[in-house]
């Protein structure tokens, strides 16, 4: 029978173990990994959005983050509101934070 099952044979001795210095350069490079491709973009983005929020004026014509858009028609100068016209009846009060990008001008007219 001991044709079908290999025998089983102890190991020679302890197996060898990694220096820890491999540790700590695995963890460099892991650490490098996570930097370059989630928090340097999600930063460059963030400062990205902030610019723009920065740059807006009356007359930008935006489109908000819940699918909106208008043309701006007055700014709070100390808070974070602005309001923007939807159509020539309809005004909403939002937060400058809620524009997701800034449109062409005539970008309304042509839709």
């Amino acid at each position: 029978m001991d044709f079908l099952i290999a025998n089983a044979h102890a190991a020679a001795g302890a197996p060898q173990q990694g220096s820890p210095m491999s540790l700590v350069i695995m963890l460099v490079v892991f650490g490098l990994i996570f930097y370059f491709m989630i928090l340097r973009p999600q930063q460059k983005r963030m400062k990205d959005h902030k610019s723009l929020i920065e740059s807006l004026s009356k007359g930008d014509e935006v489109l908000m983050q819940g699918g909106l858009i208008g043309k701006i028609e007055k700014i709070d100068a100390e808070g974070d509101m602005m309001v923007v016209s939807l159509s020539e009846t309809t005004n909403v009060t939002v937060q400058k934070a809620a524009v997701a990008t800034v449109l062409p001008k005539g970008s309304i007219k042509t839709l």
